[in-house]
């Protein structure tokens, strides 16, 4: 898919010293050299492209291609057919030094998918400086509570802090705040019915490891996030996407899957029922939310068929003018749903911290699993958690993102009126990150747009990201760029889009 997410960004930030005595050209050998000696390039690692390599060290293309020549006639290096430079493992060099592993071959072996290319190279051109990120699904450094967060560090330095291992569930602490937290919400949860993740990211690998038989079926709306990470696929699950209309998931679709899957697992000789995992309000990629009624039915749907239910509430609380329906979770009387939130949406990404509320049984067992794989999320950072819903500083802080986060939202959909109206639509989001934009004129290569924006040190999220067969949306957000940045982004997108069309 698309091209090698290398040939983007190197990622190496050496470069050669022009004042020293030896050529550029030997310095890059040197620096190659050893990067394969010490096995930091194993044996089988492609090189970045020499455009991108070039690029990053500096140089133009004749000396680094003076260098890869000497490393080839070495032994060190070689071209392959089909394109690329590969570090070789079947040379005299590799003799020389006994049998090399070859771990690019290792890396391929494993459990665990590789992100799609394209999300390998957002992952990357994030961090590119000047970068505009137009789909970036977090905050800007200036709505974060940086100052709330200080003094909360400040006062922790004055107090006794916790710098051993915490109980498995997490901080007591921390979950009686949250147990209160949650009662805003109208979910009565209480303090062991509350298991603290390293972000949401975890829990959805605890549970796909922890509560599902490996070829169980996860249902779920298409578009989704899931699409575009791999914790589920890569325990084995198959995800079955659900269509969406106006009030969120289309009920008729779901039951028909719903029986599908409890045929296919009865014919295999398992009962297991399929786990729909769904994000009604604020959802990701496309702000919907879903209706209270449609809420209702979901619940008597999965009543009436068995099925539990996963509900991401990472946006739930970052509604724009008014709240959303009350969650599933606040509904739930036969404790069939397990609510997932973070604070990594609205409060800072950088804590990695959210937490899962569901039946002490299951929330034990898969505490049970967390301490297998990381013996705890930091004892730190749930310290300054428990600080930030206990002092207060939750609320005031939402009180004050919600009005920052409109005016960015009129000033992105006030640009797309301007560039996009003769070839996009689209709706405006009731809260969230999100505005899904739906090309309504072909013929348009979503993957060709994307790396042309990328050119341009633009980042968008191509739709076929969260539903691989999609070819006409892309996921903005107005949560990230300045509004300078915004309209300079956007402008590009327009752009690209015209040129290629």
């Amino acid at each position: 898919m698309g091209r090698n997410p290398i040939d983007q960004s190197s990622g190496i930030r050496w470069k050669p010293n022009p004042a020293l005595d030896l050529p550029m050209y030997r310095q890059i050998e040197a620096y190659i050299r050893q990067k394969i000696t010490t096995g930091e390039w194993s044996a089988g690692y492609r090189l970045p492209s020499q455009r991108a390599l070039a690029a990053a060290m500096g140089v133009n293309r004749s000396t680094l291609v003076t260098a890869l020549d000497n490393l080839a006639a070495s032994g060190m290096i070689e071209g392959r057919h089909g394109g690329g430079t590969y570090v070789t493992g079947s040379s005299w060099h590799s003799l020389a030094h006994a049998s090399l592993p070859n771990w690019s071959e290792a890396a391929q072996e494993g459990s665990y998918y590789p992100n799609l290319p394209e999300i390998q190279q957002i992952n990357q051109a994030e961090f590119r400086p000047g970068i505009i990120r137009l789909g970036t699904g977090e905050l800007a450094p200036e709505l974060m509570p940086n100052a709330a967060f200080n003094d909360i560090l400040q006062t922790l330095s004055c107090r006794t802090r916790t710098l051993n291992y915490i109980e498995p569930q997490g901080s007591l602490e921390l979950r009686k705040a949250l147990s209160l937290h949650l009662q805003t919400s109208g979910i009565q949860a209480s303090p062991d019915s509350i298991l603290i993740v390293s972000g949401s990211l975890q829990a959805l690998h605890l549970i796909s490891v922890g509560l599902l038989p490996r070829g169980s079926a996860v249902l779920l709306e298409k578009p989704s996030y899931l699409y575009s990470i791999h914790a589920f696929q890569s325990a084995g699950l198959k995800l079955n996407g659900i269509p969406l209309d106006e009030e969120g998931l289309d009920l008729g679709h779901l039951d028909r899957a719903i029986q599908i899957a409890k045929r296919v697992s009865s014919e295999n000789g398992d009962e297991s029922l399929p786990l729909l995992y769904t994000i009604p309000s604020f959802h990701n990629p496309t702000g919907g939310v879903m209706s209270r009624e449609r809420r209702e039915q979901l619940l008597s749907l999965a009543r009436s068929s068995g099925i539990s239910i996963l509900e991401d509430a990472a946006y739930q609380e970052l509604w724009l003018e008014q709240p959303p329906p009350p969650s599933l979770k606040a509904h739930d009387l036969e404790g069939r749903v397990l609510h997932m939130g973070t604070l990594s949406k609205a409060v800072s990404p950088g804590l990695r911290l959210g937490w899962l509320v569901g039946p002490v049984p299951v929330i034990r067992r898969l505490a049970d699993i967390k301490m297998q794989t990381d013996y705890g999320t930091s004892s730190l950072a749930q310290e300054a958690a428990a600080a930030w819903f206990a002092d207060g500083h939750h609320a005031s802080h939402m009180t004050w993102l919600r009005p920052e986060l409109r005016k960015r939202k009129a000033f992105m959909l006030a640009l797309l009126q301007q560039h996009f109206h003769d070839i996009a639509e689209w709706t405006s989001p009731e809260g969230g990150f999100y505005i899904w934009l739906r090309f309504s004129v072909e013929p348009l290569s979503m993957r060709r747009l994307f790396h042309a924006c990328l050119d341009e040190d633009v980042l968008i999220h191509p739709g076929y990201l969260y539903d691989r067969l999609d070819t006409k949306h892309i996921r903005l957000s107005y949560a990230y760029a300045s509004f300078d940045e915004m309209e300079r982004g956007l402008i590009c997108l327009a752009h690209a889009a015209r040129k290629l069309l």
